[in-house]
């Protein structure tokens, strides 16, 4: 005989985690066009931009979306668990990357775990390894941050913690915010400290700001700067390549990790 929960999640719906692009639509993979189109329920932190992502993709939906954002994550979660024990299956998108990193989604993950429901997903982009993986920093060890806090004095103390971590760390960032943040981490992590800034990752203007943290915080306030930020800031005693350069060999750095980077007196390197 079956454990009760094994036996309510037989009579039970799935819930799907589906990961959509971060930037462009044609990123999309054939099984997110394929899981949107057949998909009864979809649960989308914008709906409206579900509805884009659908005919960027050609595909015709049918499904009844019903909105999950942060201002209605706790109610609307029990209500998606209901849907979910009477048998219907639900597909979860956010914006952009994958349910549930640094968006909604982990409260409804939670509750259909404990309940015993099935959760799968649908693996695809997130920008935060999209950015840890072209930062050129180490990534045998790092941390996912997320937004860091608003409040002058939690940020600092929170930054204060983070100062002596030898992982490298993944932040996202409002764009107005980017200089005051990169001034913020000059002033716990030291100005030596080497880290990237990359900006609308995947899309057409996507660019790449190398440089340390003085250089990057002057870079930002020299004028406005737009779009998704995800920043990535070396781990103390790391550090990673700054250009990449035909036939360079950076050598092994403090605590195994690359090198120095080459070039640290000229300023922020940037890709586009």
């Amino acid at each position: 005989m079956l454990p009760m929960a094994e036996r309510d999640q037989e009579q039970a719906g799935v819930l799907t985690l589906a990961a959509v692009p971060i930037g462009r639509a044609e990123d999309a993979s054939p099984r997110l066009a394929a899981e949107l189109a057949r998909a009864t329920i979809i649960a989308a932190e914008d709906t409206r931009r579900v509805r884009w992502l659908a005919s960027s993709l050609d595909v015709a939906l049918t499904a009844r979306i019903v909105s999950y954002y942060d201002a209605v994550e706790t109610r609307r979660a029990a209500e998606l668990i209901q849907t979910l024990q009477a048998g219907q299956d639900v597909l979860l998108v956010t914006d952009a990357g994958t349910p549930g990193i640094s968006d909604p989604g982990y409260r409804l993950v939670a509750a259909a775990a404990a309940a015993g429901i099935r959760v799968t997903a649908l693996p695809g982009p997130s920008a935060v390894t999209t950015a840890l993986a072209v930062s050129g920093l180490p990534t045998d060890r790092f941390s996912f941050e997320g937004f860091p806090p608003r409040r002058a004095g939690e940020r600092q103390r929170r930054f204060a913690e983070l100062a002596q971590d030898r992982r490298t760390q993944v932040y996202f960032e409002s764009a107005r915010r980017l200089a005051d943040t990169l001034t913020e981490l000059t002033a716990s992590h030291g100005e030596d400290r080497q880290a990237v800034v990359c900006r609308e990752l995947t899309k057409i203007h996507e660019e790449i700001v190398r440089g340390t943290l003085p250089e990057l915080a002057a870079w930002a306030g020299s004028g406005p700067v737009r779009g998704e930020i995800t920043l990535v800031v070396a781990g103390t005693g790391r550090r990673g390549v700054r250009a990449i350069r035909a036939g360079a060999d950076p050598g092994p750095g403090p605590g195994g990790g690359p090198g120095p980077w080459p070039g640290a007196d000229r300023p922020p390197h940037r890709v586009r």
